[in-house]
């Protein structure tokens, strides 16, 4: 009999356990529901000590706000989060709760480095793609010309800076970039000058093929002036060259 008693003892205070805890989810739920923790304020903000420069407002009142929904309990911030990084220009964004009825979004845009192949889209110096208004990435001046296979967006990217290094000694910098579907390098300069660097058959293969053309260009340069329109360095000893009103090579065969 003790141990009925004792059982009915234990059921009744699971039960009224239970009830305490529907009561005070029932009071949290209507809580979160009174009008003061309704959604007023939408903060955006730039990340780190930068400044929105692309992000359009209007755009965000078009494409973003309408797709949060909920309070400032409710609302999914992953939800919130994709809705504003569905907006042109923005790269990242970070969304979090301000006491009562505040979101805050931070937003890191992409900053743009140059067009990439012939379809409209641009490359990050992330290398990152994004799609968004050329004039607008071109505000600050003209972008640079990269291509490559699928997926080959941050290779490409990484090996420009390289690119700049090398020819740095020459005081020319790359305008265009193209790794082929057969993955070898050309790079363009910026007095119009076309370079072919091939493949990269180990580590070092570009970077030499550039030192020889950086140790070699001043003589070049002195008989040619600035007729040199394009420098084929896939020789393993020596180069080819073309110039205005006349083409040579020097070298053994190219690789």
């Amino acid at each position: 009999m003790w141990q009925d008693i004792k059982m009915l003892n234990a059921i009744s205070g699971a039960l009224l356990g239970l009830a305490a805890l529907a009561l005070l989810a029932s009071g949290v739920w209507w809580l979160a529901q009174r009008p003061m923790f309704t959604l007023k304020t939408i903060r955006i903000e730039a990340a780190g000590k930068s400044e929105l420069r692309r992000v359009n407002p209007l755009i965000i009142r078009a494409s973003a706000l309408p797709r949060i929904k909920g309070n400032f309990f409710t609302a999914n911030l992953d939800t919130v989060r994709t809705a504003f990084e569905s907006v042109p220009w923005v790269r990242k964004a970070a969304v979090q709760r301000e006491w009562p009825n505040t979101l805050i979004v931070t937003i890191e845009e992409h900053q743009p480095l140059a067009t990439w192949d012939d379809d409209g889209r641009l490359l990050s110096v992330y290398g990152d793609l994004f799609t968004a208004n050329l004039d607008e990435a071109e505000e600050d001046g003209e972008l640079l010309r990269m291509s490559g296979p699928k997926g080959s967006e941050k290779d490409v990217t990484a090996r420009l800076a390289d690119f700049r290094s090398w020819f740095a000694p020459l005081k020319l910098s790359p305008v265009e970039v193209e790794l082929s579907t057969r993955y070898a390098w050309t790079v363009k300069l910026n007095n119009g000058m076309t370079v072919e660097l091939g493949r990269e058959q180990n580590k070092s293969t570009l970077k030499d093929r550039v030192a020889r053309l950086v140790q070699i260009y001043p003589q070049l340069l002195s008989r040619l002036q600035n007729r040199i329109e394009s420098v084929d360095m896939r020789y393993p000893n020596g180069l080819a060259l073309k110039a205005s009103g006349m083409s040579s090579g020097l070298g053994s065969k190219k690789k």
